[in-house]
């Protein structure tokens, strides 16, 4: 069928291995295990995607406007004499 690859009765062998292994009981446990390592890993990729592009496209800083200096206030004499 495929050179040099695996053959359908070769996953077969390879799934009889892992179920004489592994048990009928702790497989489902196994399947739930990687399910949610892929999709931690999911999600891990994409945060660092999210992270890389804006690191190469960093945002312009935020430009407040300068604030006027403040009036004098009062008539300058000291008010506890």
């Amino acid at each position: 069928m495929l050179r040099n690859g695996l053959e359908p009765w070769h996953l077969l062998i390879v799934a009889i291995v892992i179920i004489v292994l592994f048990g009928s009981k702790r497989l489902p446990d196994a399947a739930r295990a990687v399910g949610k390592s892929m999709r931690i890993l999911k999600s891990e990729t994409k945060a660092m995607g999210e992270e890389g592009e804006g690191a190469t496209h960093p945002a312009p800083p935020a430009r407040t406007p300068p604030t006027p200096p403040m009036p004098p206030t009062g008539s300058g004499v000291d008010a506890a004499g």
